[in-house]
């Protein structure tokens, strides 16, 4: 199913892995949302329910709105990425990268800040789809990719609720790193043995490690 080959995608590229499957977490359906966020307008949304003591376990619930997971099903990316499903296929690698962030920080117990999280994922979408796009059509560099994702894209107020710059904060942050991965990626052509190390070590990273890491790679 797509969710899971989208985690395993994401975890092999990084070298993590969790106990759990995407599915065990996933609603398709916002009426079984809590009430706060029922009413948001998002096609993919991850729940986090902090507990209520110090030392109890926070719940996660992942949502995926069904109808993007039936175009998912009719036109699969994991077959063939292109225009028509870019946008669906976003949505849900960005939720799943979520789930599988947050879930393999706090089986390490590492807090994870929402900074974090969005940066992570807007790496992600970068990284996979490029892994993606080189197993499907391997004689080809996706050149567009950095530009689709990071020049072409628009924060929407509706979903953003009040966190824009947040949002563009992680985005300034994942562009300024893929940029220089991209170059490595040019110069190492087929081999990409070097750029997994530094991706699986960024993964790694705290998160003010690796602002410092992005700063410090683009001076």
């Amino acid at each position: 199913m797509i969710l899971t080959q989208l985690q395993q995608l994401i975890g092999g590229i990084y070298d993590v892995s969790i106990a759990h499957d995407v599915y065990d977490f996933l609603v398709t359906d916002r009426r079984r949302l809590p009430a706060a966020v029922r009413g948001r307008v998002s096609e993919e949304d991850l729940i986090v329910a902090q507990p209520a003591d110090a030392g109890g376990e926070a719940g996660i619930s992942l949502y995926i709105d069904a109808g993007l997971l039936e175009r998912l099903r009719r036109e699969d990316p994991m077959v063939r990425l292109h225009d028509g499903n870019v946008a669906d296929y976003c949505k849900a690698l960005e939720g799943v990268s979520h789930f599988l962030y947050l879930a393999w920080n706090a089986g390490h117990d590492r807090p994870v800040s929402i900074l974090e999280l969005e940066m992570q994922a807007e790496v992600d979408k970068y990284v996979a789809s490029y892994w993606l796009l080189r197993r499907q059509l391997p004689g080809r560099f996706p050149a567009e990719l950095r530009r689709i994702l990071f020049e072409r894209t628009r924060i929407d107020p509706r979903l953003a609720e009040g966190r824009e710059e947040l949002y563009r904060e992680a985005s300034r942050y994942a562009e300024k790193f893929c940029r220089r991965l991209e170059r490595s990626l040019r110069r190492c052509g087929g081999t990409q043995g070097e750029v997994l190390t530094e991706l699986r070590r960024f993964y790694r990273l705290t998160n003010a490690r690796k602002l410092a890491h992005i700063e410090r790679s683009t001076l």
